[in-house]
Formats: structure tokens, C-alpha cells, sequence
């Protein structure tokens, strides 16, 4: 019997097929050329997003990187305004002008997406500083990609993390390319996670980041940790993205076998099998979910699409600067 119960992993099986459906609906919706946006899609990594979101609060904060629709949805973001905003929309997340890398909803905890590689994590970072230094009992999660975990902003926040423990939580979604650099030219580290020795914090190597439960569980401990006030941790979850690192990447920097072994080993129908396995869900409950969340993607299509474009004389407002 899964240590989670029913109802836990129907609800991950559930954000995982909601990711999925809504990546491939825009992956269509581009290749037919009736939405205008670059993509880099989370297919393949769903057990992550949902794994980790799942031990959140609503309270809770994420940052996210550009290949973040994944963990927008799993932390509550509506698909509609996701998806308007996909189209350049003035009733999406940032009324059209933000695009497909920097969706944000301050009321789910969505300080936002970023498309500069690395650069959430010190935003998390400072979150984690704001929630501890106001005696909130939230936390934050970063999620971020193996290439930002070179960059001098992961170095940064993880000391001042450790320094001043701070109540974060760093995700590592470890797919083992930095757009076409694999993880081991560009790092002489076995894994990631043992990084987090440099500054006295706890790291956690999960090998399979398809296991949605293992994911889960790793997080949990982490979120609990944060929670208690006992500092930050490192999670670093390997995991194989299904497209390239943008949508018409041809991925010939892939290894066939590796690709062949890990498409085998998909989150969602491996949930699947869980579920029927251990006589949770039937064939026929597990159609009938995906029917109800294709419908739901498929009206979240129509919104974005038949919303109406900003208007000119909005261009210039909600700019910092």
C-alpha cells in the first residue's frame, strides 16, 4: 500500500496530468502557429513540481525559471490566465506583456518565474529573509535547473541561507542538460546535493525524480525542516525532460539509450500502474480523470485565445522603470 494513502496520490497523479496536458496543449497550439510565444516545456518533470508543491501551504512562496509552467500550476495558478498570457493577452498574469517565462501570482505565492537562468534563487533567498525576519510561519521553495547550479547566485544564497537560517528550501530539477551541455562536462561534483556539505546544511540526492513519491517525501522532510526554523536544505532531483531545451531543439546532444530509458520511465504512467497496482483507481477512473482535466485545458485554450491584446495605451504602465 503506497505510504502516502488514496487520496494523496490521486491528487498528485492529478496535478501531474494537469501539467502535462497544458504543456502539450501549447506545444499544439504553436506548431499550428495560433500562439505567437517561445516555449521550453516541462513534459517529463511533472513529479517534481507536483511532489514538492504538494507539501505546501497556499502561504507558502516558490521562484520558478523558464521552463516554470509546471511549478505555477502545481502551487494553484489558474490555467485560463496561464494560458492567456501564453497568447499575449491582456487577461493574463501580466496582461500579455510577460510571456511564457515570467508568470506570477503573489496570491498563490508565485513571486514569479525567470528567465534569467539562476536568477530566482537569490529572490528566494530574500523572500526566506522577509519571512523569517516578519515571524511568519512560511517558507519558500526555489526551483531551478543543474546549469544554475554554477552560477554565483546558487553560491550566494546558499550561504547566506545557511548563515542566517533561513526557512528555503533549493530544488534542483537536475535533467542532466544545461541546454545542450551535459551535467557531466560542465561539473566535476558526482551530484549537486553535495554541495550543500560547503555550508553545513543538509543535501538530499534523489537519483529518481520520477518517483512522485520519493519526491514527495524528500520534500516534506525539507519543507518540515524550513518550517521548524532549522535552516535551509538542498534537494536535487534527477530527471529527463521529453522535448528539448526549447521547442525546436533537435536534441542530437542526446544519448538514444538514455532517452529510450527514461522515456520508459515517465512519471505519469508510472503513477498509473501504482494506482491500478494497488487497486486505488481503475483504468476507467484514470480516463475519466484525464477527460475532466483535457476539457478544463481545453477551455483555458479557448479563454487565452478569444481574450482580447492589450491595448496601446497600457504599454507603457507596470513598468519599474
Amino acid at each position: 500500500m503506497s505510504v502516502a494513502g488514496k487520496d494523496v496520490l490521486l491528487d498528485l497523479y492529478k496535478m501531474m496530468v494537469r501539467i502535462r496536458f497544458f504543456e502539450e496543449k501549447a506545444r499544439t497550439l504553436v506548431l499550428e502557429g495560433r500562439m505567437l510565444t517561445g516555449l521550453h516545456l516541462y513534459c517529463g518533470e511533472e513529479a517534481i513540481a507536483a511532489g514538492v508543491c504538494s507539501c505546501l501551504r497556499e502561504t507558502d512562496c516558490i521562484t520558478s525559471t523558464h521552463r516554470g509552467h509546471g511549478h505555477c500550476i502545481a502551487k494553484g495558478a489558474d490555467t485560463k490566465r496561464m494560458m492567456a498570457e501564453l497568447f499575449g493577452r491582456a487577461t493574463g498574469y501580466c496582461k500579455g506583456k510577460g510571456g511564457s517565462m515570467h508568470i506570477a501570482d503573489r496570491a498563490k505565492g508565485i513571486i514569479g518565474a525567470n528567465g534569467i537562468v539562476g536568477a530566482g534563487i537569490p529572490i528566494a533567498t530574500g523572500v526566506a529573509f522577509a519571512q523569517k525576519y516578519n515571524g511568519e510561519d512560511n517558507i519558500t521553495v526555489a526551483f531551478f535547473g543543474d546549469g544554475a547550479s554554477n552560477r554565483g547566485t546558487f553560491h550566494e544564497s546558499l550561504n547566506m541561507a545557511a548563515a542566517l537560517g533561513l526557512p528555503v528550501v533549493f530544488v534542483c530539477e537536475n535533467n542532466k542538460y544545461a541546454m545542450s551541455t551535459s551535467f557531466e562536462y560542465h561539473s566535476n561534483n558526482p551530484t549537486i546535493a553535495q554541495r550543500a556539505r560547503a555550508y553545513e546544511i543538509p543535501g538530499a540526492y534523489v537519483d529518481d525524480g520520477n518517483d512522485v513519491l520519493a519526491v514527495r517525501a524528500a520534500a516534506m522532510d525539507a519543507v518540515e525542516r524550513a518550517r521548524r526554523g532549522d535552516g535551509p536544505t538542498l534537494l536535487e532531483f534527477v530527471t529527463w525532460r521529453r522535448y528539448g531545451h526549447f521547442l525546436n531543439d533537435p536534441q542530437n546532444y542526446k544519448d538514444p539509450d538514455e532517452d529510450e530509458y527514461w522515456m520508459a520511465n515517465d512519471p505519469i504512467p508510472r503513477c498509473e500502474r501504482l494506482l491500478m497496482d494497488e487497486s486505488l483507481a481503475s483504468q476507467s477512473d484514470l480516463e475519466a480523470i484525464k477527460a475532466e482535466i483535457a476539457e478544463e485545458t481545453e477551455q483555458a485554450a479557448r479563454f487565452g485565445e478569444e481574450s482580447p491584446e492589450p491595448a496601446y495605451e497600457v504599454l507603457f504602465e507596470d513598468l519599474w522603470v
